[in-house]
């Protein structure tokens, strides 16, 4: 019922900016921290940003300066702002949140969306 849709991957050149968005809809009482992860070919999924629903942040240090995580909690949204993109960059990226859904579970759980491929060109 809890669902998350991830929106803003696309191709772009190295240097280049791109926004993806991820969007929380279902039957919610509560979001807690949220956060973007990315999957290389080959690689192990990564965090790469987190933010707490006070609005903490947490970068990983590859993308510190160039990326800023931030959410709308009227629209139950959180934005990755990526600048400066190099090729290494490359990857799928997944939203993450920890919700509190309103008909069933009373503790928050892990939801996951399908991801949205980001490729940056040299």
């Amino acid at each position: 019922q809890v669902q998350l849709v991830e929106s803003g991957g696309g191709l772009v050149q190295a240097g280049g900016s791109l926004r993806l968005s991820c969007a929380a809809s279902g039957s919610i009482f509560s979001i807690n921290t949220m956060g973007w992860y990315r999957q290389a070919p080959g690689k192990q999924r990564e965090l790469v940003a987190t933010i707490t629903g006070g609005g903490s942040t947490n970068y990983v240090d590859s993308v510190k300066g160039r990326f800023t995580i931030s959410r709308d909690n009227a629209k139950n949204t959180v934005y990755l702002q990526m600048n400066s993109l190099k090729p290494e960059d490359t990857a799928v990226y997944y939203c993450n949140a920890n919700i509190i859904p309103r008909d069933s579970r009373p503790y928050g759980m892990d939801y996951w969306g399908k991801g949205t491929l980001v490729t940056v060109s040299s």
